[in-house]
């Protein structure tokens, strides 16, 4: 049950925790743990994809974190977004310089979702990533950071379905397939770019989107009517944060 209705319907009736199911709980104490106990760190897949920028995740994928992201994403229970984007916030701040964490530093954070198919977003009625992103833009700008959402990534050709697919079919599936918006670039010249998504598997999804924003940012150098020089050389490393992870990407932080 789609949008605003789906709104009110999780004010006026009894909720269920989206994680275990317990009733009158749209999040339990123990599954908000789960989600949110655990201090966000550094991930990354093995094999590890080409170009895949630095992640930052807040909770190993799996039990109630899998089942409140799937709650959210294909049964509509809008109500966890807020949750979901405070922990994407955490993820977020994570991979922040300590200056930009606090809030400090000349370039604002610019939150980039990976965008959603858009027989997928009318199938769901919603597009879950995005949503997450505003929720936590909202909670980073309350921490005092500078955050703002941008969507200008988008398909500019149809995909298989990944599931079932390795590592390197999905790198093959998506080579190539999103692409920055026009107009796009100019906006993510000028900033510290965080490409956010609600989970991270073979982190092939992340590679792709990083290489559109690279490539339209050197298609900016080349173009000085469109960027200023202070935007060129302002703050452009790339980062992702997920929401979770595959819980055998944590492994890094045992080296």
């Amino acid at each position: 049950m789609p949008g605003w209705w789906q709104d009110l319907t999780d004010l006026v009736l009894p909720a269920e925790c989206g994680g275990c199911g317990r009733p009158r709980a749209a999040l339990c104490a123990q599954c908000r743990e789960a989600l949110c106990g655990a201090v966000p760190c550094r991930v990354s897949p093995d094999p590890r994809p080409p170009g895949l920028p630095v992640v930052h995740a807040a909770a190993p994928y799996g039990n109630s974190v899998r089942a409140v992201l799937l709650a959210h994403k294909e049964r509509g229970a809008l109500g966890l977004a807020v949750p979901l984007g405070a922990v994407l916030a955490g993820a977020v701040r994570a991979g922040l310089p300590d200056d930009a964490a606090r809030g400090g530093g000349d370039a604002p954070v610019l939150l980039v979702p990976v965008p959603s198919a858009r027989a997928a977003v009318r199938a769901r009625g919603h597009d879950p990533v995005r949503r997450i992103a505003l929720a936590a833009a909202g909670e980073l700008r309350r921490g005092g950071v500078r955050a703002r959402v941008l969507g200008v990534l988008r398909h500019r050709r149809a995909v298989a379905d990944q599931a079932g697919l390795n590592s390197r079919q999905r790198q093959a599936n998506l080579r190539g397939a999103l692409e920055v918006t026009a107009g796009g670039g100019r906006l993510v010249a000028g900033g510290r770019v965080v490409i956010v998504d609600d989970l991270m598997t073979t982190g092939a999804t992340l590679a792709e989107a990083a290489r559109a924003i690279r490539d339209v940012r050197t298609e900016s150098k080349g173009q000085t009517s469109l960027v200023t020089a202070r935007e060129i050389t302002c703050e452009n490393t790339i980062t992702a944060a997920v929401v979770a992870s595959s819980p055998d990407s944590f492994g890094i932080n045992r080296n």
